[in-house]
């Protein structure tokens, strides 16, 4: 029995670091999908620009700045969060800002831009994955009791999506950008007659949500390797989160990524993990059927 209790913790330890992942990556999503509208099927190559700027910053401290490679990944995060902002803001003034209020463009558009960065990766990163080499203080577990133990570095992606969520609730809900943000939201024209610059808060709210997947392709090296299409495995478990907590609440994407990789990782314990994944998907939509707007809907007054 006590067994059996010991591989269920781990199993929903696992769980949790998928949780921690799917959170980070919705987060970003919620943000350009639930604030914009717009459907950025290439949400997952910018999360893997941010494990590539992390694997490049740790292969120069490894060469030149050993002495201080134990903090590395502090930088890296940072320069993985700028990169994908700029990479954003950038797609957002050449492509996006001619699709708005067209979605089904923009999904169009953004999977061609998904297949261009995927080519790009390759070639100059070439078509095998590749490994980050953590510091030393990230090695390890750490033991809960004498059967079971968490690894360290899921630990701090826990810590980290915890940190990134409270950040992005402070921007959107304590702000006076995100005030901005959720004025266009709500009433566009009105907006930009009492002088909200919609372009620029459509601008950078798609950065926003871009660099924030950066960050979470930097947290996904200490749990995977990093390919060219290493983001496609998941898009769709990112926008299920997003569609079944409810595209514009903070609140419902947290919950729903917590109840999509419990389900799932517990599931996979007695089940093969494409089983899981089909029976969690199918639980979603049963669910959806019933709750269209999702598990927290954004309430307007008219």
């Amino acid at each position: 029995m006590s067994e059996l209790t010991s591989i269920l913790a781990m199993q929903g330890f696992a769980g949790l670091i998928l949780f921690s992942v799917l959170v980070l990556m919705a987060l970003g999503l919620a943000i350009i999908f639930g604030q914009m509208g717009v459907i950025n099927m290439a949400h997952g190559e910018f999360m893997i620009l941010g494990a590539y700027v992390t694997y490049l910053t740790a292969k120069l401290f490894e060469t030149y700045l050993p002495s201080l490679f134990d903090g590395y990944f502090f930088v890296a995060m940072g320069l993985a969060f700028l990169a994908s902002f700029a990479l954003g803001v950038l797609v957002e003034w050449c492509m996006i800002r001619f699709l708005f209020k067209r979605p089904l463009d923009t999904l169009l558009a953004t999977w061609g831009l998904s297949l261009i960065l995927q080519q790009l990766y390759r070639t100059i990163f070439g078509a095998r994955e590749v490994g980050v080499t953590l510091p030393d203080w990230m090695m390890g577990s750490y033991p809960l009791s004498e059967t079971i133990e968490v690894p360290i570095n899921g630990i701090f992606v826990m810590v980290l999506t915890l940190f990134i969520s409270l950040c992005v609730y402070l921007l959107m809900f304590r702000s006076r950008w995100g005030k901005q943000v959720r004025a266009v939201v709500l009433n566009r024209p009105m907006a930009g007659a009492v002088g909200i610059n919609t372009e620029k808060i459509d601008r950078y709210t798609f950065g926003i949500g871009c660099g924030v997947a950066g960050v979470a392709g930097s947290a996904f090296t200490m749990i995977g390797s990093t390919g060219p299409t290493s983001g496609q495995l998941y898009i769709v478990d990112t926008f299920l989160v997003v569609v079944f907590g409810g595209a514009q609440s903070l609140l419902g994407t947290i919950a729903s990524a917590f109840t999509i990789s419990q389900s799932q990782s517990t599931l996979e314990f007695f089940l093969s993990g494409s089983m899981a994944k089909v029976i969690t998907l199918l639980l979603v939509v049963g669910i959806l059927m019933l709750r269209p707007q999702g598990l927290f809907a954004l309430k307007i007054r008219h």
